[in-house]
């Protein structure tokens, strides 16, 4: 899944809220930006929060990957990126 935008790491306690989230199988409101830049709202469980080739990833449980610098909100938190 590469992107052309370089990827902004988030901040490591927004992380370690999506892997607790991830622990618990609820369903979540997760606000995103899609691949064309729209605002998407889903609501589903966060199956796994993870590394690929340098960038974070999250799935959730109908199968879609979001990478975590797309994300916008998730269950009612907005999304801090690292240094800033």
């Amino acid at each position: 899944m590469s992107n052309a935008n370089p990827y902004k790491p988030i901040d490591c306690g927004f992380h370690d809220v999506l892997l607790e989230l991830a622990t618990f199988h609820r369903v979540v409101e997760i606000i995103f930006r899609d691949e064309s830049g729209q605002i998407q709202t889903v609501h589903d469980q966060i199956k796994d929060v993870f590394t690929r080739a340098g960038e974070e990833f999250m799935l959730i449980g109908r199968g879609q990957l979001i990478r975590l610098d797309h994300l916008i909100m998730v269950e009612g938190k907005a999304v801090h990126f690292a240094n800033g």
